[in-house]
This record gives C-alpha cells, structure tokens and sequence, in this order.
C-alpha cells in the first residue's frame, strides 16, 4: 500500500497547516482516528485535513494547539484560511475542487461553473444580485473564470458532467451567449478534455430531481460530495452518504443520452440560439 502523498507546505495555507498537522500528530505518536476522537470527527476527516482538501476551522485549531502542544500554531495559521474569493458555503468546496483528481457532477439548472463562459458567468451572477454594483460582478466572474482554469490542464482533473435538458433550454444572458457556452462545451468534449452527458426530459423523474450534486475523488483523501442549495452548500464525507450519492449519479447517467447522442442534442439547440440571434 503506497504511503502518504508528501505535502509542499509552499503551496497554500491549507497545505502548509496539512503537513504541520501530519508531522505533529506523527511525532505524538496517533493515529488519525486517535486524533480524530477529541474533535468528534473522523480518521477520514483528519486525514482530509492533512491532505488539504478540508478547510480547518476555528475550533479544531484550538484542539489541535492543545492536544498537540502546538503553542498556538494552528489558530495563528487558521486565519490565513479564511480568505476566500468564493462565497462562504461554496469556499471549501471550491479549494477541494482545486486538488481534485475527478470531477463527476449532475447539473439540473445551470451550466457547471467550471464550464461557463464569461457571458454566460456574468448573466448567471447579475440574476443571482440584481442591484450589486458592477465591480462586485466583476470579481465574482474573474473567480469563476480562474476556477475554470483547472481544465487547462490536459488530463487531471479529469471532469465528467451531466447536464438536465433545462440547461440547454434555459436561455441565460440571450440566445448569442447561450449559442457560444454550448459551443465551449463542446469543444471541450470534443478535444477529450471533458466527457458530457445530457439527461432528457424524456428519461422522466429520477433520483436526482431535488438538485445539484457534485463527487470529487483524491489521490490521497477519501472522496468528497457537494450539495448546492439556494445560498447554501454543504460537503459530505461519510461513507454511507457517499455511496447513496455515487449510486444517484450513477442511476442518471444510466438515464442520460450517449455521449455522441448527447453532442449531437447540444449542437442542434447550440445551432438554434444561434438561429434565433441572427433574427434579431
């Protein structure tokens, strides 16, 4: 069995607390579930602490310092993860997405933000804030935009989506904006960057209905999924949790169009956005 992924300290706050955390708890000689025990969570949330893809917070700092005799490390370096550029429920989700080694994700509404273009990023933002001023639309764009700079990478993370019929017909922006986010979808699955499914109206109801899932797996993390709300987010890490949502998304694959089929239903409707803007 392969050891642990050695952490670069360097890299991020997250990495350099992981490592410290590791270092320490080894020197004090537990193991991750002993460490786990007076924080109340688990082995596997420890070890996702050690590997950077859980956020620390406040008060598991403050147990840390005093289980291990840190002498206050832990808290002094647990405000460096506060700063975030992504709202607070989507924050820790978007640092585990960063370290991700696959993406699987069910879309119902919108285009998945890491395949969004920037028109089409920016209409979604200026519905979700009507009246912020356009500097605060900015930013939230420029962060979405960075996020999606993860695909530049040719192969990790590798990112498999599913998209509900409603993304294609839903127009956001306008038919222009509609018509190049569908085309940047496909020529990313074209170039084998990114595998895309798309669930038709037709596949009827499904286990999935009530919203968004996202599944991130990790090299050296237990894996992770992320549920989205209205204004709300939540990671979950436990076992059984995790295998009724692997088996939801995969029952809506099992539902959605081939890929080839799939391609074929988003370059017609890509087509008539298309159509539909040159009316105009």
């Amino acid at each position: 069995m392969p050891g642990p992924k050695k952490l670069d300290p360097s890299s991020s706050p997250r990495a350099l607390l992981g490592a410290e955390l590791r270092h320490r708890r080894e020197g004090a000689g537990l193991s991750q579930e002993e460490l786990g025990l007076p924080l109340f969570v688990s082995g596997s949330f420890v070890g996702q602490l050690e590997s950077g893809t859980r956020r620390m917070q406040l008060d598991q700092a403050q147990k840390l310092d005093e289980v291990l005799n840190a002498d206050g490390f832990f808290v002094r370096n647990c405000a460096a993860l506060k700063k975030s550029k992504y709202p607070d429920h989507f924050a820790e989700a978007a640092e585990a997405e960063a370290v991700a080694k696959t993406i699987k994700e069910y879309a119902p509404q919108l285009i998945p933000g890491l395949l969004q273009t920037e028109a089409y990023a920016r209409a979604v933002f200026r519905a979700y804030q009507p009246t912020a001023p356009e500097c605060v639309i900015d930013d939230l764009v420029v962060a979405r935009l960075e996020r999606a700079q993860l695909l530049t990478d040719p192969t990790t993370p590798a990112v498999w989506a599913v998209l509900d019929e409603a993304v294609l017909r839903r127009e956001v922006g306008s038919p222009a904006v509609m018509a190049a986010s569908l085309r940047h979808i496909l020529k990313l699955a074209r170039e084998h960057r990114i595998i895309v499914q798309v669930l038709p109206f037709s596949a009827g109801a499904h286990m999935a209905m009530e919203g968004q899932l996202k599944l991130m797996s990790f090299e050296d993390a237990p894996p992770l999924a992320y549920l989205q709300g209205l204004g709300t987010g939540k990671l979950h890490d436990d076992p059984a949790t995790l295998r009724h949502y692997e088996l939801t998304y995969d029952l809506v694959v099992a539902s959605a169009l081939s890929p080839q089929a799939s391609l074929a239903l988003i370059e017609s409707a890509a087509e008539d956005y298309a159509h539909e803007d040159q009316q105009f």
